[in-house]
């Protein structure tokens, strides 16, 4: 947590911000002091009251911005310094590209060592708002109050909408949000609506009671939306009132399904799923391959995005038709299907055993012969025995999630000495740990990264690995 600043020393004026740090916070340093400080963005002069201190470090937030930063924007959202969705809605797209291959080039000269003459230019986002496939909003009894609410003497405490970062038992009450496009809104506050006129109650997320706790809304490039309903302690009536109105309201939707989760924690991946009407899946679609998208399955958030990344991934791979190709981490095998046309077999590894029913359906559903896939955890799986069943790679690519690839994995990496590795990472700090770790035997040639989430400090990042 760090130590509470004296009140006498608290607050510090015309503090220069001079970078960004990874959380997304702006940086600046005066006499031994480095600070990190909320919503402030390089170049800006700001006024600032310090919140916590932990060593020569210290936390703050900005009172007042004296001169603001060439780069500063008007947000576009009004819930945005509430909702902690988009923390840089305040920083202009380009700026925004510029902060995060600027990291992306930081992390992996400094922590992996890696010569980054090779980095190409970030590919930016066509798409800045609206951009999201998925989205989840939690009802909640105990609406966070913004200053405008506390004004209103008769106040609604019901919310839908999103947690305020810090509070787990806080929900801010989204009106529109930019991320997800339409129906996504209508549906969200028609749902409220129709809850709160009939007496249906939020979720008590202390307590742990009430009726509606989630709800999930996923859309596709397709067109195609899938809604999920998540009740706590509804009544049977409950459930079919409310969904036979969203299936009313929404006849278009392709899939509506519900779910009664009574559970301590938000997670859908051990609950039962009930279909209300349509199917239990929506289909994804790129280069005319269909993706079958269930409500547990996982698929890149920004579709159009996702395309990007696969065709680099792809590129960077140089497929001939030849090669014998490992997709580790493999998911719903959406980069395993991709690249199978370019190449003569892949074989696909993911802990997830549904996620990997998920990738065979949708080799089957495209007529994809050449693929194999396999579930487990990948430094159980991937060993120099399935190697040498499987047939040795030409290329591997690897897709891990944000922790990076377990040393057992990178060890097997380096007994197997596949020519190529494509690294298509989350965590450009992980995947520079192990490309270090690679480099025993690997060398960079190239590195792209990839803006999947505008207005967020998140980036992707391809690598090609060579064997030296």
């Amino acid at each position: 947590m760090g130590k509470r600043i004296p009140q006498d020393k608290k607050f510090v004026a015309d503090i220069e911000i001079i970078d960004i740090a990874e959380e997304g916070r702006g940086v600046a340093k005066r006499d031994e002091l480095v600070m990190f400080i909320e919503k402030a963005i390089p170049g800006d002069i700001v006024d600032v009251e310090l919140l916590r201190k932990k060593k020569n470090l210290v936390e703050g937030k900005v009172t007042a911005v004296k001169s603001p930063s060439p780069h500063r924007v008007e947000p576009f959202c009004p819930h945005f310094g509430v909702c902690g969705g988009c923390k840089w809605q305040h920083m202009n797209y380009d700026a925004q590209l510029l902060f995060k291959a600027k990291y992306v080039d930081n992390v992996l000269s400094r922590i992996g060592k890696v010569d980054t003459s090779s980095m190409e230019p970030i590919l930016g986002s066509e798409e800045t708002a609206y951009y999201r496939n998925k989205l989840e909003y939690t009802f909640s009894n105990k609406r966070w109050l913004t200053n405008k609410d506390e004004e209103t003497a008769d106040r609604d405490m019901n919310a839908l909408g999103f947690h305020v970062p810090g509070r787990f038992d806080k929900i801010l009450d989204i009106d529109h949000c930019f991320l997800q496009a339409d129906p996504s809104n209508d549906i969200r506050n028609s749902i409220r609506e129709f809850a709160t006129n009939h007496g249906i109650s939020f979720y008590d997320l202390r307590a742990h009671e009430g009726a509606l706790r989630n709800v999930i809304i996923r859309t596709a490039s397709t067109g195609e939306v899938m809604v999920i309903v998540v009740f706590a302690y509804p009544t049977l009536e409950q459930i079919d009132q409310l969904m036979e109105f969203v299936n009313s309201k929404f006849p278009n939707l392709a899939s509506l399904l519900y779910i009664v989760n009574q559970k301590r924690n938000d997670t859908i991946f051990d609950q039962e799923i009930e279909v209300f009407s349509g199917r239990d899946f929506i289909y994804e679609e790129m280069e005319g391959l269909k993706f079958k998208v269930g409500p547990k399955s996982f698929y890149q958030t920004n579709s159009a995005q996702a395309y990007e990344l696969y065709k680099i991934t792809r590129d960077f791979a140089g497929l001939t038709g030849n090669e014998v190709v490992y997709d580790l981490y493999t998911g719903a095998g959406t980069i395993a299907n991709f690249v199978a046309r370019h190449a003569k077999q892949v074989v696909g590894i993911e802990y997830v055993p549904s996620a990997i029913e998920d990738a065979k359906i949708n080799s089957e559903i495209n007529d994809v012969k050449n693929t194999k896939f396999y579930a487990g955890d990948m430094k159980d799986v991937l060993t120099v025995s399935f190697v040498e069943e499987h047939g040795k790679p030409d290329v591997i690519i690897t897709d891990p999630p944000r922790a990076g690839m377990h040393g057992d994995v990178i060890k097997c990496l380096l007994e197997v000495e596949a020519p190529k590795i494509v690294y298509v990472s989350c965590n450009a700090a992980t995947q520079a740990r192990d490309l270090e770790l690679l480099s025993e035997k690997y060398k960079v040639d190239r590195i792209k990264p990839v803006d999947m989430f505008p207005h967020t400090q998140h980036v992707e990042n391809v690598v090609l690995l060579s064997r030296k």
